[in-house]
């Protein structure tokens, strides 16, 4: 699975990271709903580092359509409700 992080670049997971990149996406989606920011930077921060410490950062020059696509790291809680709603930005595996 190809994730882009907005701003940063794109990295590869590997197949068997798409439970455990889920469960942050949705931890993320229940801190939006709440409208608890503490929660949300916790959990938008936790889901951009899984990204950053398990994915493989493609290279500038190689160009590949992003499955995924994740706000940048500055991204306000605001701005995060519209993006983390329902299945929030990673649908469940199947």
């Amino acid at each position: 699975m190809i994730v882009r992080i907005s701003g940063e670049g794109q990295y590869r997971l590997a197949d068997d990271l798409h439970g455990p990149v889920n469960d942050l996406d949705d931890a993320v989606v229940v801190a939006v709903e709440a409208d608890d920011e503490a929660a949300f930077k916790t959990t938008f921060a936790a889901l951009l580092d899984f990204v950053r410490e398990k994915g493989e950062p493609l290279a500038d020059d190689e160009l590949v359509s992003s499955q995924i696509l994740i706000p940048p790291a500055d991204t306000t809680l605001a701005e995060a409700e519209a993006d983390f709603t329902g299945e929030g930005l990673i649908p469940d595996p199947a």
